[in-house]
């Protein structure tokens, strides 16, 4: 029997709750019928503003405008992001640095940077300069605002129609903008950013300030840099006085400063002008009459030879200077005078053998470029060759290109296995297959050679060795499964490299160890250097001493600390397993008569970099083959060209001075003593008529004497001191 006070309570939930439903009910019935009305009013306004044919067409089209051009501009503006980001607030005084650069013995090599005293005002800059220049390279520079769609469309059309007479499409605002920001790579986000920039700058400064900066900046050739430093150099003589054939043959140099160089090729130089004036007549600068006087009596060049200019190599160091004076290591001193480890010998030499190598064997291995840096082993740069050809383009491949190594990065991986006491010279290794996970290295012949030295695996450039090493070290670390332990490896192989000087991020896949991280070759030969110097760590440098316009020296790089990377037993084994490589494996072209040689080859997938990374006890060497598209080459390995080329360049750079031993190797029964001694001469190199290098060096120092003499003004016995030696300090000691 039921309660009559529970049956009352169910009841009344039962009622509320219908009571509830039908109030939500009646609302939302209530509010839907309130907003068809009120949809239906606002349907009945916006008639009056309904429009219907062409106008509606407008309209809509009118509107997705407005949308796709929103869109647009959101999408600009995070492309525009990374070109920005070169900028500064005060970019245009970080360009106003002003170095000049002096060779080792205390001769200037060069200059980088505007000087604050800059030569010419554009109201000096003669007319048929400017004239020359705005008809050739950017005819409509004071109309359109920095990026010409005209001019472009115009430059395609013309190049399409052959004649061998080419123009190009960027402004003279947008190459501004790749020679103060940007390099040469050629790359989508470098024309992207090249094209943000040229907008920038024409918002930041006038026409006459970019057409000034263009004229003062621009490469042209000879390492030159500038219309002035250009008509000296060519015809010796200041700007405002040089001829209209004169004006036409520097204009031409500014898009090819290489190819049209008067020094190197007259003919190309002077066919170049005669488009040049023709290009004035077409834009009405000139009539086909003024310009028949200049036609018939073209431009004549002073004599020149062709110099080497080490352009990479002062590229790179004035880029380091910048990076130190942002850093206000130089307090507000914006003229500099820069003492550097360049040995023009060696960088003649370096240039030579490059240049002739890829002129002689490019066309049969499918090779266009290749790089080289040569380090003393405290990591003193003493040459550097950045490409096949400076004037052609401008990007540094020593430094600024990052390639697969291959197995030249195998020493990192056995310096990491040898410090980390897991194994010797002598340790019995077994290249056997390896596999983690899904990934299977195949050795170069692909075959396997059982049980052998770790010192042989060197030699051979066996790939399952390093993989093996990786899994090792991590199981060294406690860690049981395989796969875990390469990973916990290559994360200490990585440690090493960074420790010893690669400076790049190396991506983490299990086929590290035998080089598919990517790296550059200034960080190579530096890391390298370890293993020539003893174990301690060699950051590449280009200022010896940085003095101010009084004289005052305000850097030493005597006075940086230096950082012990690696102990001295790891070193000697290094050197005495890198030694073998040359004397019995891959890097056998190399060798040099009676001097020790350790280094390492490396070859990449496909055949598309191609390294050979070597030294002695005085100097460290790394030399890249391949090309910039990353197109595969005809076979080429690291033991062939490099190695050769590696060999040449050393081979010039030893002539004549005290050998030092590589570390380590006096040990009895490790590998023969080297005992200091002098080099052999090449006969070769010093048959009739030719010095040895040391001959050279001291010649090259009393000339950079007598310069200085010149320069100042002063006689002899005012220069020289007590004991015959330079009272200035300029002239070092060969």
């Amino acid at each position: 029997m039921r309660l009559p006070n529970a049956t009352s309570l169910t009841t009344r939930i039962k009622r509320a709750a219908l009571a509830f439903d039908a109030w939500v009910n009646a609302g939302l019935y209530d509010s839907g019928r309130s907003a068809a009305e009120t949809y239906e009013r606002f349907q009945e306004r916006m008639n009056v503003f309904a429009v219907r044919g062409w106008k509606r067409v407008a309209l809509d089209a009118t509107s997705e405008a407005v949308t796709l051009g929103t869109g647009g501009a959101v999408l600009m503006l995070a492309l525009a992001q990374s070109a920005f980001h070169l900028t500064s607030d005060n970019w245009l005084k970080t360009q106003d640095l002003a170095v000049t650069f002096l060779d080792r013995y205390g001769t200037e090599v060069g200059r980088r940077g505007i000087k604050h005293d800059d030569s010419l005002k554009l109201d000096d800059f003669p007319d048929i300069m400017i004239k020359a220049l705005v008809s050739t390279e950017d005819r409509r520079f004071y109309e359109h605002w920095g990026i010409d769609p005209i001019g472009t469309a115009r430059a395609l059309v013309s190049n399409s129609r052959g004649g061998g007479n080419t123009q190009g499409g960027s402004s003279i605002t947008q190459q501004l903008a790749k020679n103060l920001f940007l390099t040469n790579e050629r790359s989508l986000e470098r024309k992207i950013n090249e094209a943000f920039l040229a907008l920038w700058l024409e918002s930041h400064l006038s026409k006459n300030e970019i057409l000034k900066l263009y004229l003062d900046r621009a490469y042209m050739g000879g390492g030159t840099f500038g219309a002035v430093a250009a008509a000296d150099y060519y015809f010796g003589k200041p700007l405002k006085d040089i001829s209209l054939a004169e004006a036409a043959m520097l204009a031409g140099l500014f898009k090819a400063p290489t190819k049209y160089a008067p020094h190197v090729n007259l003919p190309a130089a002077r066919a170049r002008a005669v488009d040049v004036l023709h290009n004035m007549v077409e834009a009405g600068f000139l009539t086909e009459g003024q310009i028949q006087t200049a036609l018939r009596n073209p431009a004549t060049p002073v004599t020149r030879t062709r110099d080497i200019t080490a352009d990479y190599y002062l590229d790179w160091a004035f880029g380091e200077i910048k990076g130190m004076a942002d850093a206000g290591r130089f307090r507000n001193d914006r003229v500099l005078t820069v003492k550097t480890p360049l040995d023009l010998t060696i960088q003649r030499r370096a240039d030579e053998v490059v240049q002739n190598t890829l002129r002689r064997y490019g066309d049969q291995y499918d090779v266009d470029e290749a790089a080289m840096v040569i380090l003393d082993p405290d990591g003193a740069l003493r040459a550097m060759v950045g490409g096949a050809d400076y004037g052609e383009s401008q990007f540094n491949r020593a430094t600024d290109a990052q390639r697969q190594p291959g197995s030249s990065f195998k020493p990192y991986v056995y310096a990491a296995g040898l410090a980390a006491g897991l194994y010797r010279p002598d340790t019995r290794v077994v290249d056997r297959p390896v596999c983690i996970g899904n990934w299977c290295p195949q050795n170069y012949g692909r075959s396997f050679s059982g049980a052998t030295t770790l010192t042989v695996a060197v030699a051979k450039s066996i790939n399952t060795i390093p993989i093996q090493i990786s899994i090792a070290l991590g199981k060294a670390m406690g860690i049981t499964h395989e796969a875990n332990a390469a990973k916990a490896g290559r994360a200490k192989i990585v440690e090493m490299a960074h420790r010893m000087g690669i400076t790049t991020p190396l991506t983490d896949t299990p086929s590290l160890p035998i080089g598919s991280a990517e790296v550059n070759v200034i960080d190579q030969a530096a890391a390298y250097a370890v293993f020539a110097n003893g174990g301690r760590k060699a950051k590449p440098y280009a200022a010896m001493e940085v003095k101010n316009s009084s004289g005052e020296v305000l850097y030493r790089h005597a006075d940086e600390k230096i950082e012990q990377v690696l102990s001295t037993q790891v070193v000697a084994d290094m050197n005495y397993m890198l030694t073998k490589v040359v004397e019995e494996g891959t890097g056998k072209r190399a060798q040099l008569e009676g001097i020790k040689v350790a280094g390492k080859s490396g070859t990449t997938n496909a055949y598309r970099d191609a390294w050979f990374v070597a030294y002695t006890g005085n100097y460290v060497g790394a030399v890249w083959f391949g090309n910039d598209d990353h197109t595969s080459t005809n076979k080429m390995t690291g033991g062939s060209l490099p190695a050769m080329t590696w060999h040449d360049v050393m081979e010039t750079a030893h002539q004549g001075i005290e050998l030092k031993p590589m570390p380590g190797l006096k040990e009895v029964g490790r590998a023969v003593a080297q005992a200091p001694t002098v080099a052999p001469v090449n006969p070769a190199a010093s048959a009739a008529g030719k010095l040895s290098r040391r001959s050279f060096e001291v010649i090259g120092g009393v000339n950079g004497l007598f310069r200085t003499i010149e320069a100042s003004g002063a006689r002899p016995a005012d220069i020289v001191a007590e004991g015959g030696r330079p009272a200035n300090g300029r002239v070092a000691t060969p």
